[in-house]
C-alpha cells in the first residue's frame, strides 16, 4: 500500500501543483470525494468549491475550484480546473465590496448580452465568498 499520491493540479493560467501528497477532498459535482492512495480509479465533473489538500507534513492547503475535471488512476490525481485560486490570497471584504459593485453594475446593464456578463461575475463571486467562509 502506498502512503502518498501524485497530485497535478492545473489552470489555464498555470501549475498550481505537482507534488506528492498525503490526500485531496475534491468538490465532484456527484459529491465530494477523498482521493487517497490506492484510490480506485474515478473521473469526476468539479463543482464550484473548496479543494483540500492534505499534505504529507500534515498541513493543509485549500483551493477554490471552479468547474473542470478530476481524474484519479494509479495513485496520480490530475485536477485541471477552469479556476483555482488558493483561499490564503483572498480577502473576504474585498470580495464583499465586488458584489456590492457586481449587483450595482447589473442592475445598469443595457442589454442581454451585458446582463449574462455581469451576472456570470456576479455568480463567480459569491461562489468565492462562499468557499471563503466554509473554507476557513
Amino acid at each position: 500500500m502506498a502512503d502518498a499520491l501524485r497530485l497535478e493540479l492545473v489552470s489555464p493560467e498555470k501549475e498550481l501543483a505537482s507534488r506528492m501528497v498525503k490526500q485531496v477532498l475534491v468538490p465532484g459535482v456527484e459529491g465530494e470525494f477523498m482521493a487517497m492512495p490506492d484510490h480506485a480509479p474515478v473521473l469526476s465533473t468539479i463543482k464550484p468549491g473548496v479543494l483540500v489538500i492534505s499534505e504529507i507534513s500534515g498541513q493543509e492547503t485549500r483551493y477554490f475550484v471552479r468547474g473542470g475535471y478530476a481524474e484519479m488512476a494509479n495513485d496520480q490525481l490530475i485536477i485541471l480546473a477552469e479556476r483555482a485560486i488558493p483561499l490564503k490570497e483572498l480577502d473576504l471584504a474585498e470580495i464583499e465590496r465586488e458584489i456590492t459593485w457586481a449587483r450595482e453594475d447589473l442592475e445598469d446593464a443595457r442589454n442581454d448580452e451585458e446582463r449574462h456578463a455581469l451576472q456570470e461575475r456576479l455568480d463567480f463571486l459569491k461562489q468565492l465568498k462562499q468557499a471563503l467562509e466554509l473554507g476557513h
